[in-house]
């Protein structure tokens, strides 16, 4: 009894933990690739913007810590909106 149980749980439980996994990968390459962005953006861009910068620093930060996909969401957020900042200049 105490197999089967074992074998329904696992039957459940691995194709939830892989999507969790897939997901959090996904966002992270995101947010990776929004900071990347912004940061050309702001190579090419006029010096001067300090409220882009913190938002990319702060995006960073948030990047550096890690987290989960909605830390990721948040980043990639802020880095996109930093990024939008120095090309409309």
């Amino acid at each position: 009894m105490v197999v089967l149980f074992g074998a329904g749980y696992a039957m459940i439980a691995v194709p939830r933990l892989r999507a969790r996994a897939m997901a959090r990968r996904v966002a992270w390459s995101a947010t990776h690739t929004a900071i990347a962005a912004a940061q050309v953006s702001r190579d090419a861009a006029r010096p001067g913007d300090d409220e882009a910068a913190e938002l990319l620093r702060r995006a960073e930060s948030i990047a550096a810590a890690r987290g989960g996909p909605d830390a990721a969401g948040e980043a990639a957020e802020l880095a996109r909106s930093a990024d939008r900042m120095w090309r409309s200049r």
